[in-house]
């Protein structure tokens, strides 16, 4: 086992990477994070899953030093995030859902730019710029300027720029916020790419169920500042396929806000989405669910199409454990809080 030495103190390393140990924050009387726990071990893809304003920002700048806890500890690589922060931002590197970049510098220059405040030595420097260029696919475009490049060329860009100081740890905060499917496509493959060749430890947030499907090893589902549930997703899958809860997607040629109603009124039924003029979603519980739901369509002379019995998803998991989706509680106040507290954008004159 290797150790860190630090004023005299012994810092064991372990398999342990990230420790976290009520972590609470507060901003006055706004709790955004309110005594979180949890370990992520070291090579793994650890993702905060929740909707905006959920706390899962505030989580990451408390990790990477940008932040104090009011409440709890964290360590990283074994050094404590307040008490050894200088020690911390040696081993991390920061993607924020906000691009940091210079328009008007090249590839290379942002990338100079921002090795050089980690006083990484030019021939060094030099090497790691063309690797990581090479990394991403834009060796080609290293001498050209940032503001003529694609969003998805900019975000790759931004994830390379963290990597620059060769972090043990990454945090990935929303990186595929705004971008188009080409270009989300191309920063998860990056992703995984990092995580599988240089067993980087990443932490990712997201609230898109997709991208914490594919890249996540474990997820924690966090809810008003509060993880709720912290497994694999196929066990938090578990949780709802292994109750008596039914998915159904009906195909309705007549539907109508009578047909939908009737389905709500069922003591069975937990919730129903309709994603179209014609199709709707519905959560529902018990073993007579199915014929239930049948019966109150037909009795509103509704024509079904179709029926498919769905297999639970990560939606269905946030639904089932916090009573509502996760595009529900994009609350303003919630974000307009924890946002207030971002360091404020500087822009190059």
């Amino acid at each position: 086992m290797q150790c860190h030495i630090y004023d005299g103190e012994v810092l064991l390393e372990n398999k342990t990477m990230i420790e976290v140990k009520n972590l609470t924050k507060n901003f006055n009387s706004f709790t955004a994070v309110d005594h979180v726990s949890f370990g992520v071990k070291k090579g793994e893809v650890f993702g905060l899953l929740g909707p905006n304003g959920a706390g899962k920002t505030t989580i990451i700048r408390m990790l990477s030093t940008l932040t104090r806890p009011t409440e709890g500890t964290a360590t990283v690589g074994g050094y404590d995030v307040v008490k050894h922060d200088s020690k911390v931002r040696k081993l991390v590197g920061l993607v924020s859902e906000k691009m940091i970049m210079y328009d008007r510098l090249t590839a290379k220059e942002n990338l100079w730019f921002f090795g050089k405040l980690y006083n990484i030595p030019k021939n060094v420097l030099n090497q790691r710029i063309d690797e990581l260029l090479g990394l991403v696919q834009l060796s080609k475009w290293k001498g050209s300027q940032v503001g003529t490049f694609s969003t998805g060329m900019r975000q790759r860009m931004n994830v390379i720029r963290a990597l620059l100081n060769m972090p043990e740890v990454l945090f990935l905060d929303e990186p595929t916020l705004g971008l188009d499917p080409q270009s989300s496509v191309e920063v998860r493959e990056f992703v995984k790419k990092i995580n599988r060749e240089n067993k980087t430890t990443i932490i990712i947030t997201t609230h898109m169920m997709i991208e914490a499907d594919m890249l996540c090893d474990r997820i924690g589902i966090i809810d008003h500042g509060k993880i709720t549930a912290l497994d694999t997703s196929t066990n938090l899958k578990r949780l709802v396929s292994g109750t008596d809860t039914t998915i159904l997607v009906l195909e309705i040629a007549n539907l109508t806000s009578d047909v939908i109603a009737s389905i709500q009124s069922l003591k069975c039924v937990a919730s129903v989405s309709q994603d179209n003029s014609t199709q709707i979603k519905v959560h529902a519980h018990g073993d007579e669910a199915f014929d239930s739901i049948i019966d109150a369509i037909r009795a509103e002379n509704g024509k079904i199409n179709s029926v498919n019995n769905l297999q639970p998803t990560l939606e269905d998991v946030f639904l089932h454990i916090t009573g509502h989706e996760v595009r529900d509680k994009a609350d303003q106040k919630i974000q307009l809080r924890e946002h207030r507290h971002f360091m404020p954008r500087r822009r190059v004159r």
